[in-house]
């Protein structure tokens, strides 16, 4: 059983009702969203065999497209997966669902590939009978300002991430299971999301999202081994250093992320989101940090 005494998200966003009428792109086809269909025979509902992108919609342009096309082509490379479409084709898909849904800025897309259908549901590609099933959906989200206005709280989860001989957290892979546990077991301490370590004992990811910390004016976030390979994180710690600032990736523990003056997380639906709290301790002085929002600015400035 699942608690909900916290009711903040690195994830959530104010509800908004256009979103009912959005088109949803299913293989080459636009629908309702409530028409929205995949073969219960697809590779992703069967055993989340399929690789996936978040892209951010602002002012007209989705940040870092080219960036989020390199990580869905290698990924889908890695495990053999063929994009029939190719990258113009998915390029060409994204800018059409988005011209469909007359959006211009403040929407989140999820694009999503799987291996396809199967002729039966088994765990070998082999028995894939189409090609791959690709998905999109585009909706209006705008993060909810309380998660930036009073910072998130997180637990750190006795669920580590993996190593990538036996799980490629770069892999944005649609299986996501222990990440889902390890927020659960968060949620259930009363937190926002889960902090992970690393099987080493050091500070790695949270669930869904990449974590910094600001020590002495110095941006610290876990090195890409053992955790997601961010491209939010990336954008963030290129215009903190492109501003002659101190940022680094490099191993920390809990102990320093307890002493640290701020914390917060990145994503490409928040940007960057403030955290005051974790596992019941106050960050800082409890509410989020001015290095923080400055973070933010020059993340913004640089992608946007």
């Amino acid at each position: 059983m699942m608690t909900t005494t916290s009711n903040q998200s690195a994830q959530g966003y104010v509800e908004d009702p256009r979103n009912e009428d959005v088109l949803v792109y299913v293989n080459g086809e636009f629908v309702r969203r409530d028409q929205a269909r995949v073969s219960i025979f697809d590779s992703g509902f069967v055993l989340g065999d399929g690789v996936w992108e978040g892209l951010r919609l602002v002012n007209g342009k989705l940040i870092s497209l080219e960036a989020h096309l390199d990580r869905l082509f290698e990924g889908a490379g890695s495990i053999a997966l063929d994009i029939q479409l190719g990258r113009d084709g998915i390029r060409t898909a994204l800018l059409e669902t988005l011209k469909r849904n007359n959006m211009q800025d403040g929407a989140h897309v999820r694009l999503m590939v799987t291996r396809g259908t199967k002729k039966t549901p088994n765990q070998d590609p082999r028995f894939v009978i189409g090609d791959a099933t690709v998905v999109i959906v585009a909706e209006y989200k705008t993060p909810k300002p309380e998660a930036r206005e009073r910072g998130l709280s997180l637990f750190t989860s006795t669920f580590r991430t993996s190593a990538p001989d036996v799980f490629d957290l770069r892999l944005n892979s649609h299986s996501r299971l222990n990440l889902i546990q390890a927020l659960i077991q968060a949620i259930n301490a009363g937190a926002d999301e889960a902090l992970m370590l690393d099987p080493r004992g050091f500070v790695a990811s949270c669930n869904s999202t990449n974590f910094f910390i600001l020590r002495g004016g110095e941006l610290w976030t876990s090195t890409p081994g053992w955790s997601f390979r961010g491209i939010t994180q990336g954008s963030v710690l290129k215009a903190w250093q492109a501003d002659g600032r101190p940022g680094r990736e490099c191993d920390f523990t809990l102990g320093q992320v307890y002493a640290a003056d701020e914390a917060f997380v990145t994503g490409t639906l928040g940007g960057v989101t403030p955290v005051t709290r974790i596992d019941g301790r106050v960050i800082g002085d409890g509410r989020p940090g001015p290095l923080t929002r400055e973070a933010y600015r020059l993340y913004l400035a640089a992608v946007t």
